[in-house]
């Protein structure tokens, strides 16, 4: 295995901007999402991004993006495209970690049909309410009362591929719904592997709900092997921060590292940098998508990437030079789009290594574990997908 600096062994950081597209992949129009671009028109909304350290490090120079020009002194840049179909934070990091999905996970904008539903009631013995997309807060409302009541469980879904259980803490126990929703993650296979099964707990009653911090994920398996499992095998320890864990169902991940906000994640990542001596950390900032994408909320996406900016001034600092740290992003939600789902986009690419010359390099989302691999190993993987673009 490389070592680096003092004997000491290669680290990667791999950050993970959730929606943050740059520009539509050729094949969007099929998706609806021609012409879209999240990075760019959500800097025509703002009147320009005011982002120093990613446009010092080449993001301008990747795309025009109004407010940072191509930068001097670029790192490694360019745009990465997604081999499979979808456009969904489980199947963007899948690729970039070498799996390729044969198909997008599935969605259901109508709600689930019956064979789904009499399945969750068979499975956790309750009747079901809702069944319809819904913001989690709104479902709660309109529907707790009614689960107080009766006991049946609150089902709903959103634009993303999920299937969410909310129960009251004194009507259903913490346990009785994890319990419940590990089963229907079981049954979820075939056309409804849906991509996470979400146990929601609330509490309080019809004059304020609210929900408690017992969420829970159950994520369907990566359907093939990846480079966290290479890495893995090799001895090479991967700390997963926010969801990513959550999102490769722990497969390969040695240390889970929780944050459900940008600031526990960040705070994650540089905790990391500052003690650990080996390995990848590999993180997703999760509020560009969940909480102001999604949302169309511009100037809360700024402030976001605002935040991240000054975090990846950190990262940089903290840097030794026998690092690799990568930023990039899952897919796009352009907040100029209809609706309020994933646009089909390029990943901006951003790899800061020593050596990377200042070159542009587009290719497939699996690059990045390629890379990953040989930076940590000095190997690489031929079964799986991705051409490394470190030395």
């Amino acid at each position: 295995m490389p070592d680096g600096a003092g004997g000491r062994g290669r680290r990667a950081v791999v950050v993970v901007l959730d929606a943050c597209g740059a520009g539509a992949l050729p094949d969007a129009d099929a998706y609806g999402d021609a012409g879209a671009d999240t990075l760019g028109h959500l800097a025509e909304v703002v009147g320009g991004l005011d982002l120093p350290v990613l446009g010092g490090l080449g993001l301008g120079s990747i795309l025009p993006l109004r407010g940072v020009p191509p930068a001097a002194s670029p790192v490694l840049h360019g745009r990465l495209r997604a081999l499979g179909a979808g456009k969904d934070s489980a199947t963007g990091h899948w690729e970039l970690m070498g799996v390729v999905a044969p198909a997008p996970l599935p969605t259901y904008p109508q709600g689930f049909p019956p064979d789904v539903i009499d399945r969750v009631r068979e499975l956790t013995g309750r009747g079901v309410l809702c069944n319809q997309p819904a913001n989690g807060i709104e479902a709660i409302e309109r529907f707790g009362a009614e689960h107080l009541r009766t006991g049946d469980l609150i089902v709903y879904t959103s634009v993303d591929s999920v299937l969410q259980i909310a129960a009251h803490v004194d009507v259903v126990s913490p346990d009785e719904l994890y319990a419940g929703c590990r089963a229907v993650r079981a049954a979820m296979t075939g056309e409804h592997a849906v991509g996470r099964v979400i146990a929601r707990p609330f509490r309080g009653g019809p004059e304020g709900f609210e929900r408690t911090d017992g969420r829970h994920d159950f994520s369907v398996r990566p359907p093939g092997r990846s480079h966290l499992e290479e890495l893995a095998d090799a001895g090479v320890p991967v700390h997963g921060v926010g969801k990513v864990p959550e999102l490769f169902a722990g497969v390969g991940v040695a240390e889970a590292h929780p944050g459900a906000t940008n600031a526990a994640a960040i705070a994650s990542v540089d905790a990391l940098l500052a003690g650990l001596d080996r390995g990848l950390v590999f993180a997703n900032l999760v509020e560009t998508d969940q909480v102001y994408g999604h949302r169309k909320d511009a100037e809360g996406f700024h402030r976001a990437l605002r935040e991240i900016d000054a975090a990846a001034g950190r990262w940089l600092a903290a840097l030794r030079p026998s690092d690799l740290l990568v930023l990039t992003a899952d897919h796009g939600c352009d907040i100029t789009r209809p609706g309020s789902d994933h646009t089909r986009e390029h990943a901006p690419l951003l790899a800061r290594f020593d050596r990377h010359g200042g070159r542009r390099h587009d290719g497939p989302l699996a690059d990045v574990g390629a890379s990953v691999l040989r930076w940590l190993t000095g190997e690489d993987a031929p079964g799986l997908p991705g051409q490394p673009f470190v030395d």
